[in-house]
């Protein structure tokens, strides 16, 4: 069996990218994705690709943010982690799932090879989340009405929110940024994600009780793909309460009042509690998402 080629793609050369099966039906998921041609990458052997790669970035991004289409042929780990270790960027790893995956065989077996040539790539996985998607028909979640909703122009207060927030996180992200740079950095890395965002800055909204008490906060956002729940995020001395539900009612309520014709949402598999809300505010799992970071970010 000879070498893997690695190649880097050009406008040209592009409908190589193509030239690869499709079992988990990435293609669909990314009707929406604008992936620049030089930051696709493929491996072939004899000719035939065997694993290929699209990197991701905003349209003023000059690196990419993330890989969210990763595909490996059964028994080409090997050529799927040179894919990877060869890229100059290392950055976080998304392998979308369908629903279900593990009961499929085919599926599994297809998510497994991913999973084999991420980790001989020198990738670590980092967390399994869930992936909603509401659409009008569903119906709009009941606003409890227990909360005070009010945007606030000022960062700091966002940041000040944020920390006391993460300060008792079950976001695997957030815990991850906390391990590098404590609750600064988490607080940071959610300010300018919301900030890279194209929805305006004047959405994001502070929840208070009827006494006046900071309860939480919610972020409905536009990211590139669409209309999305951007966080949400109860200060802790709030908890047990079940203010989760009203921040997500109210964000899904904003949203459809801007027009939205789905909203999508994602929490971490572990995070019970949100998995638990989103389900009561009616959002179905629509797929499931397995991120991996490069192992020199732990």
């Amino acid at each position: 069996m000879t070498d893997p080629v690695i190649r880097v793609l050009t406008a040209s050369d592009a409908h190589l990218f193509d030239a690869h099966p499709d079992p988990l039906n990435a293609r669909a998921g990314h009707l929406k994705t604008r992936f620049r041609p030089e930051w696709k990458r493929v491996a072939l052997r004899d000719g035939t690709v065997v694993a290929r790669g699209a990197w991701w970035g905003g349209p003023d991004d000059s690196e990419p943010l993330n890989i969210n289409w990763f595909d490996v042929a059964e028994g080409e780990e090997a050529a799927g982690a040179e894919l990877l270790r060869s890229a100059p960027w290392q950055v976080e790893l998304e392998i979308n799932l369908p629903g279900g995956w593990r009961d499929e065989p085919a599926l599994k077996a297809s998510a497994e090879a991913r999973f084999g040539a991420a980790r001989a790539a020198g990738y670590e996985l980092l967390v399994e989340r869930f992936l909603y998607r509401w659409t009008p028909d569903l119906g709009l979640p009941e606003r409890p009405g227990r909360l005070r909703f009010r945007p606030e122009p000022d960062d700091s207060v966002f940041f000040d929110a944020l920390r006391r927030i993460h300060s008792v996180t079950l976001d695997a992200h957030a815990l991850r940024a906390i391990a590098e740079g404590g609750l600064d950095q988490a607080a940071q890395e959610e300010l300018d994600f919301f900030h890279w965002c194209p929805s305006p800055r004047e959405w994001w909204q502070l929840a208070h009780t009827p006494e006046g008490d900071l309860a939480g906060i919610h972020i409905p956002a536009h990211n590139p793909s669409g209309p999305t729940v951007g966080f949400i995020g109860v200060v802790p001395e709030q908890r047990g309460h079940g203010y989760a539900y009203d921040l997500l009612a109210e964000c899904t309520h904003f949203l459809a009042e801007q027009g939205a014709d789905f909203v999508s949402a994602a929490t971490d598999q572990g995070n019970f509690p949100m998995a638990a809300n989103f389900a009561k505010a009616g959002f179905p799992v629509v797929k499931e998402r397995i991120n991996f970071h490069p192992a020199d970010r732990s």
